[in-house]
């Protein structure tokens, strides 16, 4: 049995006001509209990135594919990424590893937010730490032992609300 055949086999889901800044009845409608269309799950996101100098790039994000189609935003993402002075950057961004556990962080707490709205639970505050740990042996090719790259990745959150 696949995924989406398991998916398209849950009962409807019912809509409910929208709660915690969540459209509950549009998170509900599309639950149940990729639940009758399968083919709808996949999607394909996009991000083009320019190098400026050094270790300074920018990353330009608009479009991506999804709903058996080529959508757009409204505007296009613009995020910029450098190292950190110490490590040969000219530190005019955050760090591509840094960014990578805020999208963690924020792909995690969305989660958060949708599933509390979608079961009715009012959320009153959510906060998370992320940290990861990288052995610099490993990146810089000195340490044929030490993975490339992080070795671990830690999250704690802070929930209140009303469940």
């Amino acid at each position: 049995m696949t995924a989406s055949a398991s998916v398209a086999e849950r009962p409807a889901r019912t809509p409910r006001a929208p709660l915690n800044g969540v459209d509950t009845p549009k998170l509900f409608a599309t639950i149940n509209f990729v639940a009758d269309n399968p083919g709808t799950s996949q999607f394909r996101f996009r991000a083009d990135n320019t190098w400026i100098s050094g270790t300074h790039s920018r990353t330009t994000i608009q479009g991506y594919f999804g709903a058996n189609g080529e959508q757009s935003r409204d505007k296009t993402f613009i995020a910029e990424g450098d190292h950190p002075a110490l490590l040969t950057g000219g530190d005019n961004a955050a760090a591509p590893v840094e960014y990578l556990l805020h999208a963690l962080a924020c792909c995690l707490t969305a989660g958060i937010g949708n599933i509390a709205a979608a079961r009715g639970i009012k959320l009153s505050r959510v906060s998370s730490h992320v940290e990861g740990n990288i052995d610099l042996a490993g990146l810089l090719g000195l340490s044929s032992e030490v993975r490339n790259g992080y070795q671990d990745i830690h999250i704690s959150f802070e929930i209140e609300g009303d469940a």
